[in-house]
C-alpha cells in the first residue's frame, strides 16, 4: 500500500504548489519553533527548519511520507524573515531596494515509516529594483505580503518591484520548490506522471 503523503506547512502558498502535482496529500500544522540557533547559517537554518517542520508531524502520521520546508532571506548575511505588519514590510522594502536577496529554501522529504530524512537546499537570487516610498506604499496597499519573507509575493503584483530573478526552480520562491521535490518523490518510488 503506497505511503501517505502530509504537508507539514499551514501555507496556502506551499498547498496550491502541491496541488499543482496532482497527488492525493493532507496538510498538518508543524507547530516549530523557527528562531535561529546562534550562529546558524542562513542555509542551514532553512534546512534544519524544514526537517523538523516534517519530524514535527510525524508522531500523527507514523506511516507517511512528509513535506517539510522552510525558506529563508538574507542579504549581507541578515536574515530577513516574515514582517507580519504593515511597519515592518515598508522598512524590509527599503532596505531590500536595489540589493540581490538570497532566498534560500529548505526542502524535506521524511520517511516516517523507515525514520530516514531526504533533504535538498535551493538558493534563488532576486534582485529589487530601486523603489520609491510611493511605491513600497502603493504595493503593500494592494498586496499586503506580510506572511513573506522580503514582503513580496513574486507569484503576484510584488513581481513589479523585482530586476531579475536567477534559481533553477521558480516554485522555489514561493516556498515549495517543485522540481527538487519530485526529485525526492522519484526516490522513494513515487512518479508523478505514473
Amino acid at each position: 500500500m503506497p505511503q501517505p503523503l502530509i504537508l507539514a506547512s499551514t501555507s496556502p502558498y506551499r498547498r496550491a504548489l502541491l496541488e499543482r502535482l496532482g497527488l492525493p496529500f493532507a496538510v498538518a500544522n508543524p507547530e516549530t519553533d523557527e528562531t535561529p540557533l546562534p550562529g546558524e547559517a542562513p542555509e542551514a537554518l532553512s534546512l534544519r527548519l524544514s526537517e523538523a517542520k516534517a519530524r514535527a508531524v510525524a508522531a500523527q502520521f507514523p506511516d507517511a511520507l512528509i513535506i517539510g520546508s522552510d525558506q529563508v532571506a538574507t542579504v549581507d548575511g541578515k536574515i530577513y524573515g516574515k514582517p507580519g505588519t504593515h511597519e515592518r514590510a515598508v522598512a524590509q522594502l527599503k532596505t531590500l531596494s536595489g540589493k540581490t536577496v538570497n532566498f534560500f529554501t529548505g526542502l524535506c522529504l521524511y520517511n516516517a515509516r523507515t525514520n530516514q530524512a531526504d533533504t535538498l537546499g535551493i538558493p534563488t537570487l532576486v534582485t529589487f529594483r530601486q523603489l520609491s516610498d510611493s511605491e513600497i506604499e502603493n504595493y503593500l496597499q494592494r498586496e499586503p505580503a506580510y506572511n513573506c519573507a522580503g514582503s513580496a509575493k513574486s507569484e503576484g503584483l510584488g513581481i513589479a518591484l523585482l530586476e531579475s530573478m536567477r534559481g533553477d526552480d521558480p516554485n522555489a520562491l514561493v516556498g515549495l520548490p517543485l522540481i527538487a521535490l519530485c526529485t525526492l518523490l522519484r526516490r522513494q518510488g513515487i512518479s508523478v506522471l505514473s
